[in-house]
């Protein structure tokens, strides 16, 4: 496990609020996404005026929006997560699809078909797994869920290891910054990534004299909804510089309330004698944190808080040396 003296005895507390606001296309969303399609009908023809409303799953806030002439609806800029849309025009069956999920700074597209009949009647259709061609976004790059970066082993519980992943992508050489996971993205230098964290600039410009890394902010994997790593062709939003673009996003409060408690433990009392020592130094590591989110006001107010600690307490290792006698 890496040793993390830096963080000795100093934890990160990171308070995310979520509230309603107004869907505006002018704004950026570099922590957020987009919803996008065409709504056609069984001929495969272009559906004008037809309303579409997005719900997330998880705090019920609910978007609309009608389809333009071109039968085309656009939700932007829209919080991660999972959402159910719904489709309803005059002549037609509505048609609900749920199980949608967004991933931070990706461009969902999702084309939907009416059928004729009474708009009382209601289709739903369960959304099906990602597609494996993203039409909607030029850029080249992964993401990482929730899921992924819980079942991931990391070490010393640093989830910028698993950008590591991505392809393109690899290790730095050197010490400033390999410990801390920097990486080197197409051949760029590690200094040349961009770190941004729900959508604010999280890049150390004293990467020697912080914590050795290019960036500053680093929450447990515990509290991050999930992140992309984007090595090429990105949008002109994340113009920082020429190497790859790490965008982490921190879970929201829901409906629901959520949260885990976690502590690993290193102890020398579990550590065997190394050879030619004659006693076990003294070393004790203990990693620990929670999370815990949820509403204030339901379907208004919402609430997410984490913190996470590490402490380290290490004695000397037993040393060998050879010196002249008083002869020699």
């Amino acid at each position: 496990m890496e040793l993390l003296r830096r963080g000795l005895g100093r934890g990160c507390i990171v308070v995310s609020l979520l509230t309603f606001m107004a869907a505006c296309t002018l704004w950026g969303q570099a922590d957020q996404g987009a919803i996008t399609g065409t709504v056609k009908d069984s001929s495969g023809g272009l559906v004008q005026n037809a309303k579409v409303s997005l719900t997330s799953q998880q705090t019920n806030l609910q978007l609309q929006t009608t389809t333009d002439q071109s039968g085309v609806y656009t939700f932007e800029p829209v919080k991660i997560g999972r959402y159910t849309i719904q489709v309803s025009a005059p002549g037609f069956q509505s048609l609900t699809q749920t199980g949608l999920e967004l991933h931070v700074a990706e461009r969902l597209g999702l084309n939907l078909t009416l059928q004729p009949g009474n708009q009382q009647q209601i289709v739903t259709v369960a959304a099906d797994a990602a597609p494996l061609l993203q039409t909607e976004d030029a850029s080249t790059g992964q993401v990482f869920t929730t899921q992924e970066i819980n079942d991931t082993p990391l070490n010393g519980r640093n989830w910028v290891f698993i950008a590591q992943l991505s392809a393109g992508v690899a290790a730095s050489n050197g010490s400033r910054g390999q410990g801390n996971g920097d990486f080197v993205s197409n051949g760029t230098r590690a200094t040349q990534n961009n770190f941004i964290l729900d959508g604010v600039d999280n890049n150390s410009n004293a990467i020697d004299f912080l914590n050795g890394a290019s960036y500053v902010v680093r929450p447990p994997p515990d509290a991050l909804q999930g992140f992309k790593v984007q090595t090429a062709d990105f949008s002109a939003e994340f113009g920082h510089s020429a190497g790859a673009v790490v965008n982490a996003s921190i879970k929201s409060g829901s409906n629901q309330y959520h949260g885990d408690l976690w502590e690993y433990l290193r102890n020398d009392a579990l550590d065997a004698v190394d050879l030619f020592s004659t006693f076990k130094p003294k070393y004790r590591e203990n990693q620990f944190g929670g999370t815990f989110g949820g509403k204030i006001i339901k379907d208004k107010l919402f609430f997410f808080v984490d913190t996470e600690s590490n402490l380290i307490r290490q004695g000397l290792a037993a040393s060998f040396y050879s010196v002249p006698t008083a002869q020699e």
